[in-house]
């Protein structure tokens, strides 16, 4: 197989660049994916790159962000302006925040035929790329309403990628002035991302033959379509490395299933892995994927899974605070957010058995999966948060108190500055997994600074 051109193309996002440079170079050097809309998670992301002196890279799906709005009811331009806003608040200059569009392709409109479906996913990417977005992960592998049933063709899946490929370099004229190409991530795992509902075994690491036939598969429909200097852009290759995580169970990096892959991957002139759904892994496992070339690592719902561990305990410091002098002021977090669940299954139906009232109660709050994420916005809920840190806020909240409830994070409760302290306990909570990721991706106290041979 022809390998990956050595051009390096001077307009790719730097810090994207420097990773796979440190790659190729030999240096376990990784990023970690923030794969969150919440507000607290990202300025969480954005306090953890100031200390580290490192950049964020923060993405949305096409099924979270699209030209509908997604179930987030947010644009792709919307949600670049958000993120920005976010980072520049926090104090991390525009150039160090990084956002990528993951999965973008059909897999909003399956429902509908694959003509249809494919021209709305072109829609939908042209609009992450005018909007700015830098990375942009091409996913056409699912089936549509017309496919034959079954999983879809490598080829066609290939030829469709190039397809949103050729899409997104129509709309990059359209980009601000100065604004760099984007670079790209082809491929896809499997189980789907997210989380696996139900019990498995885990799943299989990608065959090391599979990942170079896609590679193959993709780089020959690029040509046909004369996208050779898109194709010098694709940086990054999702394959499975064998890591998912359900309802109660995570199944670790196992990293002599992924030998081949490793092999494979350090034949290619330019490309490195992404891996997904690798929340929940130990550091170790985590920094041994880096080691392995899984030099993108995505995360989510262990982000917002700590976020709920924080609010659940902020709770607990209200009610020891207040049940029983002021019971009338408190909040009602978890009340409000198991009813908003239940009003509206739509997120967690496929993931949690209803059949089992206990179970389907402490799933509700406390599964893996973390499908609370979905619920966050929902007015009750967000007013009920609200009324939470407005609570803990006017109070003078005992250090022994949140070394109870949030002995990590004890550190972050500040007793001359009440203002703002429950959502600096909240971040702070959240930041524990995310400088779990620095470390491992080896960007800790150490930045982002590569070595500046060309790829």
């Amino acid at each position: 197989m022809a390998p990956l051109s050595e051009t390096r193309p001077a307009s790719a996002p730097s810090v994207l660049r420097d990773v796979v440079r440190a790659q190729k170079q030999g240096i376990a050097r990784g990023i970690a994916s923030v794969c969150s809309a919440h507000p607290v998670v990202l300025r969480a992301a954005f306090e953890q790159a100031l200390e580290d002196g490192s950049s964020v890279l923060v993405e949305s799906t096409s099924n979270q962000v699209n030209q509908d709005g997604g179930y987030t009811g947010v644009t792709p331009q919307t949600f670049v302006t958000f993120v920005t806003e976010l980072g520049l608040e926090a104090g991390l200059p525009r150039e160090r925040v990084v956002l990528g569009g993951d999965h973008l392709g059909p897999n909003p409109w399956t429902a509908l035929g694959a003509p249809a479906a494919m021209h709305r996913a072109a829609e939908m990417v042209q609009q992450y790329v005018r909007a700015g977005y830098a990375k942009i992960h091409l996913d056409a592998s699912m089936r549509c309403a017309d496919d034959p049933p079954g999983p879809l063709s490598d080829a066609v899946a290939a030829a469709r990628t190039a397809d949103l490929a050729e899409a997104a370099e129509a709309a990059v004229a359209d980009r601000a002035p100065g604004a760099p190409e984007p670079v790209y991530v082809i491929g896809t795992e499997v189980p789907p991302p997210g989380g696996q509902a139900g019990g498995h075994d885990g799943p299989s690491a990608t065959r090391a033959i599979d990942a170079e036939r896609g590679l193959e598969l993709t780089r020959e429909a690029f040509a046909r379509k004369g996208l050779a200097r898109a194709w010098e852009r694709v940086l990054a290759q999702v394959v499975q490395p064998g890591v998912e995580f359900g309802d109660d169970v995570v199944f670790p990096y196992r990293r002599e299933a992924a030998t081949s892959l490793r092999s494979f991957c350090e034949r290619q002139e330019r490309l490195v892995f992404e891996a997904h759904s690798t929340d929940y892994q130990a550091e170790e496992a985590l920094r041994a994927l880096v080691e392995d070339h899984f030099a993108v690592l995505k995360v989510g719902p262990e982000l917002t899974f700590a976020l709920r561990e924080a609010v659940f305990s902020l709770e607990a410091i209200e009610r020891e605070l207040l049940e029983r002098r002021a019971p009338d002021r408190l909040s009602g977090v978890r009340r409000a957010l198991e009813r908003a669940m239940r009003a509206d299954p739509r997120h967690w139906r496929a993931y949690y058995d209803a059949d089992d009232e206990e179970s389907l109660r402490l799933s509700l709050a406390f599964s893996l999966s973390d499908r609370a994420r979905y619920y966050w916005p929902v007015p009750e809920v967000r007013d009920a948060v609200q009324r939470l840190f407005a609570n803990l806020d006017a109070e003078r909240v005992p250090r022994s108190l949140v070394s109870q409830y949030l002995p990590q994070s004890a550190g972050a409760l500040d007793a001359a500055q009440r203002d703002g302290q429950a959502a600096r306990l909240a971040r702070r909570h959240v930041r524990l997994v995310l400088a779990r990721y620095a470390r491992a991706c080896g960007t800790q106290a150490a930045g982002m600074a590569a070595a500046r041979s060309p790829l």
